[in-house]
């Protein structure tokens, strides 16, 4: 499912036009987005939590040529899976 799919499909279940239903979903994406950036934990509870984690810098390999680089430490973001949707996949 993409974006306009994910659109569409909430307009339908809440009788919502395709705008408004857009304005609603780039908003919960803006909001996840900027608690992220400030490195706050986003908890959905029975979906998942959204989180920042950091990756230890470690070695990695060139694949064109093979050689050895060295990769930085960064942040990244996670999803952790809620027991709800974990119960709703494994079904």
């Amino acid at each position: 499912m993409n974006k306009q799919e994910l659109v569409s499909a909430v307009a339908d279940a809440t009788g919502m036009t395709q705008a408004q239903s857009t304005k609603v979903l780039n908003a919960v994406l803006e909001c996840v987005t900027s608690s992220l950036a400030k490195g706050e934990d986003v908890v959905l509870v029975n979906f998942g939590t959204f989180a920042v984690r950091n990756r230890l810098a470690r070695n990695g390999r060139n694949p064109q040529t093979g050689a050895v680089i060295q990769l930085p430490a960064t942040k990244v973001a996670s999803f952790t899976a809620g027991k709800a949707l974990k119960a709703a996949v494994n079904q």
